[in-house]
Parts: structure tokens; sequence; C-alpha cells
């Protein structure tokens, strides 16, 4: 990996572990749950998936859609939603009050942050899919030569209107 790259994914990550703690800090605690951590997690996953399918539906240099993958997608993505606070809060939670209560919160708490991630993924691709896709433009001839749109069974010059 080009020290590049990685100074790309060290930004993004250091941003959105930034933002993630600016949101923990601004939420107040309701209850065992770290809704925060929750809400943090659901958008990153929302994000990451209208990201990459917008990404991907994208024209332009190749290299800038993986820099701005590596920076958004690995670096704020990866920092603002994490998996080692995933993991701590479901620990404190299995250790709240009755231990019949606090492993069944941990459980909600952990499979509801993937099932509901994984909806907020497929939620952010088809956000993304909205998106139009990128104007062709490789192989695509001017408008007005007359060319446009020449290929199999249409003539050169058949571009119709003159």
């Amino acid at each position: 990996m080009r020290p590049q790259s990685l100074g790309l994914v060290a930004l993004g990550g250091t941003l959105g572990a930034a933002a993630r703690e600016g949101l923990v800090l601004a939420m107040p605690d309701a209850g065992p749950v770290p809704w925060a951590v929750f809400l943090a997690n659901m958008a990153g996953a929302f994000l990451l998936g209208f990201l990459y399918e917008g990404l991907a539906r994208a024209g332009g240099p190749g290299t800038r859609r993986a820099r701005l993958r590596l920076l958004l997608g690995t670096g704020f993505c990866g920092g603002f939603t994490t998996y080692s606070t995933l993991a701590a809060g479901t620990a404190a939670l299995a250790g709240w009050g009755v231990t019949a209560t606090g492993l069944g919160w941990a459980a909600v708490y952990a499979l509801g942050t993937v099932l509901f991630g994984a909806l907020a993924t497929w939620c952010g691709i088809l956000a993304g899919s909205r998106q139009p896709p990128a104007a062709e433009t490789a192989d695509a001839a001017p408008r007005g030569t007359g060319l446009h749109g020449a290929g199999p069974g249409h003539a050169a010059g058949d571009g119709g209107g003159r």
C-alpha cells in the first residue's frame, strides 16, 4: 500500500472517529443501550452503501473513485462505525443489572445492530442507485457529427433528422 493511500485512510478514520465521539458526547444516555453508537453504526452503514453504489455509478477516472473509497469508505465510515465499540457496548449490557436481563439486552443490541445495519446498507445502496449513471464518453462521438449512435445496424451519418 502506498503512503498516500495510508494517509487518506488515516485522515478519514480520524475524522470519522471524531464525528462518532462528537455524536456520543452530544446524545445523552437513555437507559442501558448506547443509542449514540447504534445511531452512528446505522448512519455509517447507510453512508457506506450509498457511497460505494454512487462511486460505482460515477464516471471519471478510477483513481479518483479509489481515493474517495479510501478516504470516505474505509477511513471515515470505518472510524465512524466501529466493531470494537459495538463489542464493548454489548459486553457492558451483558453485565448490566440482573444477568438474564443484561444478556437479553446484549443479544437484542448486538443482533439488532447487525440486522438493522444490513438494512441501512441496503437502503444506502438503493438510494445510491437512484443517481443517474455518468454519461458514457469513451466511445461516443460528439453530438452533431452524425456519428453518434453508429454501430451494428446503423450507418455512420445516420444520425437522423438532418
